[in-house]
């Protein structure tokens, strides 16, 4: 029980120092980033590019879907441009979890207490935010490090280790394991980092981590829906139509894992970089290769959910 509550309070941890950084960067750049996103639609590929660099400010791709699909249901932009804004945000999360795959352990105290410093110095200044910004960074860190260490005990529980042997050979069972973690804890990002410690700690197979993954970026997907679920329906047609490529991308990649374990495994130096780096692999190619399918899916959203 006390290792579940070290787990739920991490997790806790992990989207409260989202929601530090968010508010953050929305307060220091918030006029900006709206400006970065209106001056990018003139074509698919500069649309997804801010995407990329919008999810690296605030952290989360879930985010970037909020904020894109508010812009719709005001109007600002159009459902197509959105799309492919979302097709950098998935590249966007992905990037973040190679960069914090690598051991960062020393930066998340360094940025907590200079956070603390501007935020408490200086809290009405840009200082003062960028602080606050600090400090929600640190914090994603630390939770980060503590949903590894309290999910190590919890693995060793004969269910668990009987749950996860069971996922061998069921790419469908993983996927629907990877989504329902992702969707619980409110962060793909998060899940994606701990398939990557349980296989770095061969506590799964690797075929059944990267199996796992697929499931956590399709969770993300389902999570936007779910969060917009009472939204307009503008709003809707955003995290719905995002729903269709993660869907698309997921059922288009997962009968080629065993080509990623055949070829690119042997290049990894180990089980982390190689979950990490698939992830990142996923969203390119999917990212890259549907980009051109904005309008046909964004078509398909409006005749679903018209207005």
């Amino acid at each position: 029980m006390k290792h579940l509550l070290n787990l739920v309070s991490a997790v806790a941890l992990l989207v409260w120092g989202t929601h530090l950084v968010r508010t953050g960067v929305l307060r220091v750049f918030g006029a900006n980033l709206r400006q970065i996103i209106a001056r990018s639609m003139g074509n698919r590929f500069s649309a997804a590019l801010s995407g990329i660099g919008v999810t690296a400010l605030v952290q989360s791709s879930t985010a970037t879907s909020l904020m894109t699909s508010s812009f719709v249901g005001q109007g600002l932009i159009t459902l197509p441009a959105a799309l492919a804004v979302m097709r950098g945000a998935d590249i966007g999360t992905a990037l973040m979890a190679v960069l914090f795959s690598v051991d960062l352990s020393w930066l998340s105290p360094l940025m907590i207490f200079v956070g603390v410093v501007l935020f408490l110095s200086r809290e009405s200044t840009t200082a003062g935010r960028v602080g606050r910004v600090l400090i929600g960074l640190g914090l994603m860190l630390l939770a980060l490090q503590m949903v590894v260490a309290a999910t190590e005990p919890l693995l060793a529980a004969p269910a668990i280790q009987a749950l996860l042997g069971s996922l061998s050979s069921d790419i469908l069972l993983e996927i629907t394991l990877g989504a329902v973690l992702s969707i619980l804890a409110y962060s793909s990002l998060a899940i994606v980092l701990l398939i990557a410690a349980m296989a770095s700690s061969s506590v799964v197979p690797l075929d059944v981590a990267l199996g796992l993954v697929l499931g956590a970026n399709l969770g993300s997907g389902l999570l936007a829906v779910i969060t917009t679920a009472k939204s307009a329906v503008e709003v809707r047609q955003v995290t719905v139509g995002n729903l269709i490529f993660k869907v698309m991308g997921v059922a288009l990649v997962a009968p080629f894992i065993g080509l990623w374990l055949q070829y690119a495994r042997p290049m990894m130096s180990d089980a982390t970089q190689s979950v990490v780096l698939f992830h990142l692999a996923f969203n390119v190619v999917i990212s890259v290769g549907f980009i051109g399918l904005t309008h046909w899916v964004a078509h398909w959203v409006t005749k679903l959910l018209p207005k």
